[in-house]
């Protein structure tokens, strides 16, 4: 069993930049790949980002418009997400999940574990 847990949101202006961290102990001796996700209010859970378990293959959601990136350090069992430029919009629960397959999936459904989520503010 791996629990994440997400942190580093928060309340924000437009334009500001955020690093949300993902802390999963375990993630990189179990080889799990890991993604980031969000919800909205009254939104369905949206696919951000995910990364395969050694940080070399990431892939985005189009809703990132560019201006998120995922990374990972496997001595910190921790995943990232750095939002830059943010918008209203962006306003969520951001969640940190991850799969036991090796390389993250867009598809919710496909991880194992959830963090609890970190919430995100941007105001105008």
């Amino acid at each position: 069993q791996v629990q994440p847990v997400e942190s580093g949101g928060g309340p924000v202006k437009a334009g500001d930049s955020l690093r949300l961290s993902c802390v999963a102990p375990g993630s990189a001796d179990r080889m799990y790949g890991a993604g980031w996700f969000r919800q909205r209010p009254e939104k369905g859970r949206e696919f951000l980002a995910a990364i395969h378990w050694t940080g070399d293959s990431t892939h985005y959601g189009a809703s990132t418009k560019g201006r998120f990136t995922i990374s990972r350090d496997n001595t910190k069992d921790t995943i990232y997400l750095q939002m830059n430029d943010l918008e209203p919009e962006d306003t969520a629960i951001y969640y940190c999940a991850l799969t036991t397959g090796a390389i993250g999936t867009r598809d919710p459904n496909l991880y194992r574990f959830w963090g609890r989520g970190t919430q995100v503010s941007v105001s105008d």
